[in-house]
């Protein structure tokens, strides 16, 4: 299918994540994932340069859920992967409250690049589509006793650099220079370019209203 007129019935597709963010943010753009996680070791990227380790997951994570049995036939199947390039770092989940909380007191008043590696495969074709997108985000100064309660909240403990942009630590972060949903976990332009590039029509893949 090449026609951008939308009135064709669009593949289904497959988002490889549980990222509940990721999720609302495609619902929120008009699709209808089908959840399929990966269970990727993310550790086997470990050592890599930040936009090198988001991709390279993002591309372990869409080959490991194109092999399942339950992804529909025809399916595209999205892999993403985000970290938070801090001086060249990679921080991705900081997974206790104790490295959460040194993060922020490194990223306190600072700036960071959050990185996402997105790759989509047309099932159909066995073609993949891939790119990774930085976004630059300002955070604020925060006090010592504002990391401590959001540590406290838990929130920032399973998300790439410990922190959100939609949840309670949007308060903390002032600006963003890039596309803002690339923040959240996907970048709807990219996604909707990658789409396109493997010949199919992004308001094909609109769920009906």
């Amino acid at each position: 299918m090449s026609t951008d007129t939308g009135t064709d019935t669009g593949p289904v597709l497959v988002l490889g994540s549980a990222s509940p963010a990721r999720l609302s943010t495609l619902r929120t753009a008009g699709l209808a994932p089908v959840v399929v996680v990966s269970g990727v070791d993310e550790s086997q990227a470990d050592g890599l340069p930040p936009a090198e380790l988001a991709q390279a997951l993002a591309e372990l994570k869409c080959a490991a859920v194109a092999r399942r049995d339950e992804v529909p036939a025809g399916a595209l199947v999205l892999g993403c992967d985000s970290v938070l390039d801090l001086d060249g770092e990679a921080l991705g989940k900081p997974g206790t409250p104790e490295e959460a909380t040194r993060r922020w007191q490194r990223m306190r008043g600072r700036s960071g690049v959050l990185r996402t590696g997105h790759c989509l495969m047309d099932t159909a074709t066995g073609e993949v589509a891939t790119a990774c997108v930085a976004t630059t985000v300002h955070f604020a100064d925060v006090t010592d006793a504002e990391i401590e309660a959001y540590v406290a909240t838990g929130e920032p403990l399973q998300v790439a650099g410990a922190f959100t942009v939609d949840g309670l630590g949007g308060g903390f972060v002032t600006g963003v220079e890039g596309d803002f949903h690339n923040v959240v976990g996907v970048s709807l332009p990219t996604l909707r370019e990658l789409v396109r590039r493997l010949g199919h029509a992004w308001p094909a893949l609109w769920a009906p209203r």
